[in-house]
């Protein structure tokens, strides 16, 4: 497709027929023409600039296939990925089933895992400080005797589980009824570390709704009897972002519970709940 240029006498037409040719020239899809190296700016004869529309005008163009058949593969690749990656969501959600509820709905066990949620500066971020709460009222009502919280503290400066365990115990939570597993780098490490290195056969799982069907699961993989309790959340743009998050963190979550490898860091034994029913039951 051509460029019309309106022709005018002297020099001021010959540049515009000019400039008219090099646009001819290098529209895409001409093939005779190569792209400059390094996407460097082609200029027209004459000296003569460019204005941004016809800039653009000379890049490449993304064209979507002409052919149904071609077009109709494509939608059933992207329907096909869509339906892979919500997969292990459901497959999660059916295999916790109905081991979810609230504080009220909880059962009674004696040991209540909190999963770690981000700080900001040192201090539980509004989510992690909101299952902290839930934690804190499991344990005032008399459903758990015993908190684990597990968290990163991969770094000096970055303590999930002592920030958990100072905010817990401004909320009522005896000192020494709270135990911190400093490796809970994720879910899975979370869950097997409970299992392996702490102990715990049976717990009640705290998190948001969006992750506690994941961590219920996992729990359960990992040997545990585990039930969750999801904390309700305005549905804001923090939500929105950790369900689509939970998409992705899904199908890892599928190949742990699949290929069930060793946590990043397992280490020893470690008697810090066990000690901690101990100390409730004198």
């Amino acid at each position: 497709m051509g460029v019309l240029v309106r022709g005018k006498s002297g020099k001021a037409g010959e540049r515009r027929k000019a400039l008219g040719r090099w646009l001819t020239e290098h529209r895409w899809p001409a093939r005779s023409v190569p792209r400059p190296p390094g996407g460097s700016v082609l200029r027209p004869p004459g000296g003569l600039r460019l204005s941004a529309r016809s800039r653009l005008a000379s890049l490449p163009v993304l064209r979507l296939p002409r052919t149904r058949r071609v077009q109709r593969r494509l939608v059933q690749g992207l329907m096909a990925a869509c339906v892979l990656a919500l997969v292990p969501a459901t497959w999660m959600r059916l295999e916790s089933g109905d081991r979810v509820g609230t504080t009220a709905e909880a059962p009674a066990r004696e040991v209540a895992v909190v999963f770690g949620a981000g700080l900001w500066k040192g201090r539980p971020t509004p989510y992690l400080a909101h299952r902290l709460d839930a934690a804190a009222e499991l344990y005032r009502t008399g459903k758990v005797k015993v908190v684990l919280v597990t968290g990163d503290n991969s770094r000096v400066e970055y303590d999930e589980p002592d920030a958990m365990r100072t905010y817990l115990t401004g909320r009522g939570v005896p000192d020494e009824r709270i135990v911190s597993d400093y490796a809970g780098f994720d879910s899975w490490d979370s869950c097997v570390r409970a299992k392996k290195i702490f102990g715990v056969d049976r717990a009640v799982l705290v998190s948001q709704g969006f992750h506690i069907h994941r961590a219920v699961t996992l729990c359960r993989t990992a040997g545990i009897d585990a039930y969750g309790v999801g904390v309700d959340e305005p549905r804001d743009a923090t939500w929105y972002y950790g369900g689509a998050r939970e998409l992705a963190a899904s199908g890892k979550a599928a190949l742990d519970a699949l290929l069930r490898p060793d946590p990043r860091f397992l280490g020893p034994e470690e008697q810090g709940v066990t000690e901690a029913l101990a100390t409730g039951a004198r």
